[in-house]
């Protein structure tokens, strides 16, 4: 099992596939919602992959949402800026993904 899937398992956030929607331009890869907790991968994105690219975006997505959930149970320090902290959640996925 990878790394971020792991640590989802051990969080108790549920990791779920989902159409997340037409965002134009921008590209909604993926979701944290705290009530679940869970983390929705779009399935939009997920369809055009494939399948040895596939396994590398959810492990990504998973981990970028994953330093979410850690801003919301109080593990780690909310930024300020939504930029700052979206960089500090794709930094974090990279190192989840370089431990695999």
């Amino acid at each position: 099992m990878n790394t971020a899937l792991k640590l989802a398992r051990e969080y108790g956030v549920d990791v779920q596939f989902a159409d997340l929607g037409d965002w134009g331009v921008d590209e909604l890869r993926s979701e944290y919602d705290p009530q679940g907790p869970t983390i929705r991968i779009n399935t939009r994105v997920a369809e055009q992959l494939s399948p040895s690219e596939l396994g590398e975006f959810v492990a990504f997505s998973v981990g970028h949402e994953l330093y979410h959930h850690r801003e919301t149970i109080g593990e780690i320090p909310r930024l300020n800026e939504r930029k700052d902290r979206e960089i500090a959640a794709n930094e974090f996925a990279r190192k989840l993904l370089d431990h695999q």
